[in-house]
C-alpha cells in the first residue's frame, strides 16, 4: 500500500503546485527534487542538471522545432484560402454541403502542420465568412471545426506524436505512419456526422450552391497540388525510409518556404514572425519535456513505477479494464491540462504498467493521442475551444456544445482502435519491411 500513499502525494503536490499559477514544466521539477530529497540519497543537482542536458540535447527532439517552424510559415500563407477554394467543388454537393471544407481542410492542414491549435485557426479564419455567409447552421460549422481540428494531434508530423516518441524512447517514423490510417478513419466518421446530420435537419441546411463542371472542379484542385505535393514528400520520405523523421521535418521547412514564397506571402516580416513563434513553441514544449524527464527519473529513484506496475500486475486486472480506466483517467486530466502536458506529466507512472500489460507502445502511442485529442474540446481547459471562442465571438459553453457529438465519435474510434489495433499497426510494419 505504500507507493498508492507516494502516487496519492505526488499527485496532490503536483496538483497543488499546478493550481497556484505555476508553469507546467516548472510544477513537475518541483515534485522531483522534493521526492528525491525525501525519498532517496541521490544529489538532486547532478541528477537534474544531467538530464535535462541529456533530454534537451537529444538529436531526436531536433524534428520538433523544423516541423513547428513549418506549421508557422504554411500559418502565414494563403493556404486557408486556397484549401476553401480547392475542396469546395468536390464537396459542395454531399449532403452537409461545404461544411465538409472544415473536415477534409483540417485533415489535410494537420499533414503539414502538427498542432491542433493552427489547424484550427487556419481553417478557422476561411471557412466560418464563407459558411457564415452561406447560412450554415453554426452548431455544425463550429462543431465540427473544433472536433477535425484535434486531427492535427494524431495526422503527421504530430508535435505530440514526436514528444511522445521520445519520453518512451521509440521510433518517431513508425509513429507518423500510426497515425496515418486511425487519422484517416477518424476524418470519415466526422464526415458522416455531417451527412446524417444535415439529413435530419434539412431545413436547417442552406439550399444547394451552383453546380461545377469537372473542369471546373479540376482547375480549382490546382489549389491543392502544392500541399499534396508538400504532404506526399514528407510522409513519402519517411514511410520508404528514404529520410528520417528530422530530415523530412528540414524538407518540410525548405517547402513551406518555396510555397510561401510563390504564394508572394514571404517577407522579412514573416520570415521572423514565423521563426518567433517557433521559438516560442519549441521552448515551452522542450522545457516541459526536461520537466517531465527530471519526474520520470525521480520516480525511477523512488521505485514508485516499478513497485505501482507490480501492485497493478497483482489486481489482476484484464487488459481492457486497464484501458478503461485510463480512459476516464485522462478525459478527466483533459479538463484541466493541454494535450501535451497531459502525455508528458503521466508516462513517467503509465508506461512501466503498459509494458508490464503487454501493450505494444507505438499502438499506444496512437490511443493516447485520440484520447488526449478529446481533451482539445472539453471545457474548461480545451485549447481549440478557446480558439474558436476568439474567432467566432460565441461563448465556450456553446461550441463544447456543438463539439459534444465529435467528442462522443473520438470514444466509438477509441472503441475501434482497440478492437482491431491492425489499424494502427499495419503501416509502421509494412514500413519495417520495406527498410528490412
Amino acid at each position: 500500500m505504500t507507493e498508492i500513499y507516494l502516487t496519492i502525494f505526488f499527485i496532490s503536490l503536483l496538483l497543488f503546485l499546478l493550481g497556484s499559477g505555476i508553469w507546467v514544466a516548472l510544477s513537475m521539477i518541483a515534485v522531483s527534487a522534493i521526492g528525491m530529497l525525501l525519498f532517496t540519497t541521490r544529489p538532486v543537482g547532478d541528477a537534474m542538471a544531467t538530464t535535462i542536458w541529456g533530454t534537451s540535447s537529444s538529436w531526436t527532439l531536433t524534428a520538433l522545432p523544423l516541423f513547428v517552424w513549418m506549421g508557422e510559415i504554411l500559418f502565414r500563407t494563403k493556404l486557408s484560402e486556397n484549401l476553401f477554394k480547392g475542396l469546395s467543388p468536390w464537396l459542395s454537393k454531399l449532403p452537409g454541403g461545404l461544411v465538409h471544407v472544415n473536415v477534409v481542410g483540417c485533415a489535410l492542414f494537420a499533414a503539414i502542420s502538427g498542432s491542433s491549435a493552427a489547424t484550427v485557426a487556419t481553417v478557422g479564419k476561411m471557412s466560418i465568412p464563407e459558411l457564415r455567409k452561406r447560412k450554415y447552421p453554426e452548431k455544425l460549422l463550429l462543431g465540427t471545426l473544433a472536433g477535425s481540428g484535434t486531427l492535427g494531434l494524431l495526422i503527421p508530423p504530430s508535435i505530440i506524436l514526436i514528444i511522445y516518441g521520445v519520453t518512451i524512447e521509440d521510433s518517431i517514423a513508425k509513429l507518423f505512419m500510426a497515425g496515418i490510417l486511425p487519422g484517416i478513419m477518424l476524418a470519415v466518421m466526422f464526415m458522416l456526422y455531417v451527412i446524417f446530420w444535415s439529413i435530419l435537419n434539412k431545413k436547417l441546411m442552406p439550399k444547394s450552391t451552383k453546380n461545377f463542371s469537372f473542369v471546373e472542379k479540376v482547375q480549382g484542385s490546382k489549389q491543392l497540388l502544392p500541399v499534396i505535393f508538400l504532404i506526399t514528400s514528407i510522409i513519402g520520405s519517411i514511410y520508404t525510409g528514404i529520410a528520417t523523421a528530422t530530415e523530412a521535418a528540414s524538407l518540410g521547412v525548405v517547402g513551406a518556404l518555396i510555397l510561401s514564397f510563390f504564394q508572394g506571402t514571404l517577407s522579412k516580416e514573416t520570415f521572423n514572425l514565423s521563426l518567433l513563434g517557433a521559438t516560442k513553441t519549441s521552448c515551452m514544449i522542450a522545457f516541459i519535456i526536461a520537466g517531465s524527464t527530471f519526474l520520470s527519473l525521480a520516480m525511477g529513484f523512488t521505485g514508485l513505477p516499478r513497485n505501482l506496475a507490480i501492485w497493478i500486475d497483482g489486481m489482476n486486472l484484464s487488459p481492457y479494464t486497464l484501458l478503461f480506466v485510463l480512459t476516464i483517467f485522462y478525459i478527466i486530466l483533459g479538463m484541466f491540462l493541454d494535450g501535451i502536458s497531459a502525455v508528458v506529466l503521466t508516462m513517467a507512472i503509465i508506461e512501466p504498467m503498459i509494458r508490464q500489460a503487454g501493450f505494444d507502445m507505438i499502438w499506444f502511442g496512437i490511443y493516447l493521442v485520440i484520447v488526449v485529442e478529446m481533451a482539445q474540446i472539453t471545457p474548461p481547459v480545451g485549447f481549440n475551444l478557446f480558439v474558436l471562442q476568439s474567432m467566432a465571438n460565441k461563448d465556450m459553453a456553446f461550441i463544447a456544445k456543438s463539439a459534444f457529438p465529435l467528442f462522443l465519435l473520438m470514444i466509438l474510434a477509441v472503441i475501434i482502435v482497440i478492437i482491431f489495433p491492425e489499424i494502427a499497426l499495419w503501416l509502421p510494419n509494412k514500413m519495417s519491411a520495406n527498410i528490412n
